[in-house]
C-alpha cells in the first residue's frame, strides 16, 4: 500500500466535523445537567437525580470520545511528518494507529447513542 501526504489529511476535515458534532453534543447535555440540577435543588425530585446520573456517563463518554478523536487527529498530523520525513514505516504506522483511535471513538459513539435512547425511552415509559 502506498502511503501519501493527502492520505492522512483527508482524515482532518472527517475528525474535524467529528469532533464538532461531539461537542455539540456535549454542551446540550451541559446545559441539561445544569436545568435538571437546579430543578434537583429546588424539588428534590428523584426523576430529576436519575436523569442526571444517566447524563454523567453520556459526559464521560463523550469525552472520552473527543480524547480518542483528538488523538487520532494528533496523530494523523505525525504521520504526514513522518512521511514527509520520509520515514514511510513509521507514517503507516502512525496512520494505522491513527484509524484504530478513530473507530474506538466512533464505537464509543455508538454506545453513547444506546444510552441516550435508553434514557428516552425510559422517559416515554412514564407517560404510559
Amino acid at each position: 500500500m502506498e502511503l501519501t501526504l493527502t492520505t492522512p489529511g483527508l482524515l482532518f476535515s472527517a475528525i474535524s466535523l467529528l469532533l464538532l458534532a461531539y461537542t455539540n453534543r456535549f454542551l446540550s447535555i451541559a446545559n441539561l445537567i445544569r436545568t435538571l440540577h437546579r430543578r434537583y435543588k429546588e424539588t428534590g425530585d428523584k426523576a430529576a437525580k436519575a436523569q442526571i446520573d444517566n447524563l454523567h456517563k453520556r459526559v464521560q463518554l463523550i469525552k472520552d470520545m473527543q480524547l480518542m478523536g483528538i488523538a487520532s487527529l494528533f496523530l494523523s498530523v505525525f504521520c504526514m511528518v513522518a512521511l514527509f520525513a520520509g520515514w514511510i514505516v513509521l507514517g503507516k504506522i502512525l496512520f494505522g494507529i491513527s484509524l484504530i483511535l478513530l473507530l474506538i471513538s466512533l464505537g464509543m459513539m455508538m454506545i453513547e447513542i444506546q444510552i441516550s435512547v435508553k434514557a428516552l425511552n425510559i422517559q416515554l415509559d412514564d407517560l404510559d
